[in-house]
């Protein structure tokens, strides 16, 4: 399994708790450092130390807001691509009762399939979004055979109103695809973004103990408060969310418009 799936099947809870415990470790080590310094009596750069460690939170701070931002343009981004091939799939729907029987009946019940497998892909876990994402690019190989076979008989305009809905159709499943699962944060800017907090962490350690004083609540309270902010993020860019979840009621209402027809 890649490396990238392993860390999406990961509970929250355990990014929270992880995050927390490296960043509680880097703030007692700058404490004990700076302990060790003041007690040499080279504590005489506390003002120094201090604009360093404020000059580094708030860059930790910008830098989360930023990847919070990205994470948060994606989310949207999936948000809009489930209305948006809900609305092509129910326009190719339309369009294929233009066809000439058997196609019609033969697409209009592999679409309904693809809707049912759209609909139920977000509930199934990560598993499930890779069995639907299959199963989905086999309805796409099903509908483009009976089109071609359906252009070889009837090369109308109607016909090609239809391919062109089902090419809008499957570009659409392409681009959820790249949005959800391939267009994530870069790895590069992860190592950074902990690089940046662990580094601030151990800043306000150190400046603690430079002057001789902590508060041991003050600390356990930017340290989660950091952490669930990068938790919140995490989940954001994931493409199975937890806190975050993209509503498929679009998928689900057209699903339910779409029923077999009558016998």
């Amino acid at each position: 399994m890649p490396l990238r799936q392993t860390i999406d099947q990961l509970p929250l809870w355990a990014f929270l708790f992880a995050t927390a415990a490296a960043f509680l470790i880097a703030v007692e080590v700058g404490f004990r450092i700076g302990r060790y310094r003041r007690s040499r009596r080279e504590g005489d750069q506390k003002s120094q130390v201090g604009s360093v460690m404020g000059a580094s939170l708030g860059l930790l701070a910008f830098f989360l807001a930023f990847t919070f931002g990205m994470a948060g343009s994606r989310f949207d981004e999936r948000k809009k691509l489930v209305l948006e091939e809900a609305n092509t799939i129910g326009t190719t729907y339309l369009r294929a009762e233009l066809l000439p029987e058997p196609h019609r009946s033969e697409i209009q019940s592999l679409l309904r399939e693809y809707v049912e497998v759209r609909a139920g892909i977000a509930g199934g876990g990560l598993d499930g979004v890779q069995r639907g994402i299959a199963r989905s690019e086999e309805l796409h190989q099903l509908l483009w055979s009976q089109t071609v076979v359906l252009a070889e008989k009837n090369a109308s305009p109607i016909t090609g109103l239809f391919i062109q809905s089902l090419n809008d159709m499957i570009d659409l499943h392409a681009k959820r695809v790249t949005v959800g699962l391939r267009n994530r944060i870069p790895a590069s800017i992860w190592v950074t973004l902990y690089f940046v907090a662990f580094l601030s962490m151990a800043l306000m350690g150190y400046h603690a103990g430079l002057t001789g004083t902590r508060s041991l609540t003050a600390n356990l309270a930017i340290v989660f408060a950091f952490s669930a902010v990068m938790v919140l993020i995490t989940d954001l860019e994931r493409p199975e969310q937890k806190l975050f979840n993209v509503s498929q009621q679009a998928m689900i209402e057209l699903k339910s418009q779409l029923s077999p027809p009558s016998p």
